[in-house]
């Protein structure tokens, strides 16, 4: 048996929900990864009298195709779609059956009017919390509009086809074979990169909002709700909704919630947001600020947006050293999620950049995984909680270097080592290894303002206790303000009196 009992029970309130007969076409040998993904097509079809079993030779051995009756629907795993990506198994049998895919409309009307031949391969890794999007998202394509197919591949399953192809970070999508993209991607946004996403005419006629909010966050999305609940014309510009917690693969200090998945909180809010009467635009990046009688955001496509008041909550980014490599080694070595790429490393040596909370959580989790991990930090002493530092001083295979400055990440196509600098001594140093995990903080996306808004040395934007910033009706909030704690529960916080304050302003105003 492959499936748990706690999980056999789960699918099967899920396969009652199927409408039509699919047929698992599976092409297995000998192997282990074979013999585990027969059980599971077994298993499957044992629970469900519409799920029937083919056996034959795809492109792929082992893999197993997802299809209606008489018909090649276009979905492969390549892999045995377990862990994150056990949900993409169960919504490609209830799409494939015939249950209607939960994406817009508009993105439904722009997968089926495309006439070209779209082959989709997606490179991914099991333990991948941004994959699985990706994975969905492209399988849902691929039911709906024939000329579109997508096979998932497992980069352990098939080490030395992603190897070949130079795969270091997942996930990694390839079109009709030429490498097409990587990292998390919505439906609208692969849409949007094939070149049917929305232009700046279709935000001409927009009415002027009360409030206008720029960024898709817990930040944002809490702005929204407040504004929205005192029934005033909210709208809410998003780079993409969800923001940086869709790279956070577990979140446990969310008050309440135990434990949750960065993506799962991000579509629990999207869903939450959809709740009332505000116009979301999702992909879309502001690019410039201007007061006059009202605020105008113009965007990156060329439109011009209008409101009596704003609320930025754009958030911040992973922050990058800054050293030779680093960038022309992204996604080659050069990593900055650890549960997504450290099981491309396995048995590998790599460093972690940075001694705080985050980096030495990832040097944890990719101890268990790669061959040896050596830390680099700064400072003369790590800055993680002491509970971590513990952990980390407890396994056999990792190595802490402090007070050390990284000098360069080398390489030819992919890293080799890395080079840092002694910094009492002043002596220069190399480690040989195959990867670079960097973990040194955040930088506020607040670039796109320049003068418009008072914002400190850091970048981040000044801001009182009412959210209000130095420009009259606009306000901040979050990760991007100088807000001294960057968590998720505070930025929701200061969001909601941004939005109130805003209420307040449109009041008196």
């Amino acid at each position: 048996m492959l499936l748990d009992a706690d999980i056999k029970a789960q699918l099967a309130q899920y396969l009652q929900m199927m409408e039509g007969d699919v047929l698992l076409k599976v092409s297995t040998g000998s192997d282990n990864i074979s013999r585990d993904m027969l059980t599971l097509v077994e298993e499957l079809a044992a629970m469900s009298s519409k799920i029937k079993i083919e056996h034959t030779l795809l492109e792929r051995t082992p893999s197993f195709s997802v299809n209606r009756i008489g018909e090649d629907t276009g979905i492969t795993f390549a892999g045995i779609p377990l862990g994150h990506e056990f949900t993409s198994l169960v919504l490609a049998l209830l799409q494939v059956s015939g249950r209607a895919p939960k994406i817009d409309e508009k993105a439904i009307e722009q997968i089926k009017n495309i006439n070209e031949d779209y082959h989709f391969e997606s490179y991914i890794s099991l333990t991948c919390q941004n994959c699985p999007e990706v994975v969905q998202a492209l399988n849902v394509m691929s039911v709906l509009n024939p000329r579109i197919s997508h096979t998932m591949i497992d980069g352990a399953a098939y080490k030395e086809e992603a190897e070949s192809k130079n795969i270091m970070a997942v996930p990694t999508v390839f079109l009709n074979g030429e490498e097409f993209g990587g990292g998390r991607m919505t439906v609208e946004e692969i849409l949007a990169k094939l070149g049917n996403g929305p232009d700046a005419s279709e935000f001409a006629d927009k009415d002027p909002y009360d409030v206008l909010v720029v960024g898709g966050g817990p930040g944002g999305a809490s702005a929204a709700i407040y504004a929205a609940r005192k029934g005033i014309r909210t709208g809410v510009v998003a780079e993409r909704f969800g923001g940086q917690i869709l790279d956070t693969a577990s979140i446990e200090n969310f008050i309440s919630v135990n434990r949750t998945e960065g993506p799962r909180l991000a579509a629990n809010l999207e869903e939450h947001v959809k709740d009332y009467n505000i116009d979301v635009m999702n992909l879309q990046r502001a690019a410039r600020l201007e007061k006059k009688d009202m605020i105008e955001i113009e965007l990156e496509n060329g439109a011009v947006l209008k409101s009596k008041s704003v609320i930025i909550a754009t958030g911040a980014r992973w922050r990058n050293i800054g050293v030779p490599g680093e960038a022309e080694f992204k996604n080659k070595g050069v990593a900055y999620c650890p549960h997504c790429d450290g099981p491309l490393f396995e048995g590998k040596d790599v460093a972690v950049i940075g001694g705080g909370n985050s980096g030495i959580e990832a040097a944890i989790d990719l101890a268990g995984i790669v061959n040896h991990v050596t830390v680099l930090e700064f400072a003369a002493e790590l800055k993680a909680d002491s509970v971590l530092q513990d952990r980390l001083n407890s396994l056999p295979n990792v190595t802490v270097i402090k007070n050390a400055q990284t000098k360069e990440i080398t390489g030819t196509d992919n890293v080799n080592g890395i080079t840092y600098v002694e910094r009492e001594s002043g002596e220069e140093k190399h480690i040989e290894l195959s990867g670079v995990f960097v973990q040194i903080g955040l930088v506020p996306n607040t670039d796109w303002l320049g003068d418009s808004v008072e914002r400190n040395k850091f970048g981040e934007i000044v801001i009182n206790d009412r959210g209000a910033t130095n420009v009259p009706g606009v306000f901040a909030a979050g990760d991007c303000t100088t807000e001294p704690f960057k968590q998720i529960i505070i930025s929701m916080g200061s969001a909601a009196t941004a939005a109130l304050s805003a209420f307040d302003y449109l009041v008196r105003n």
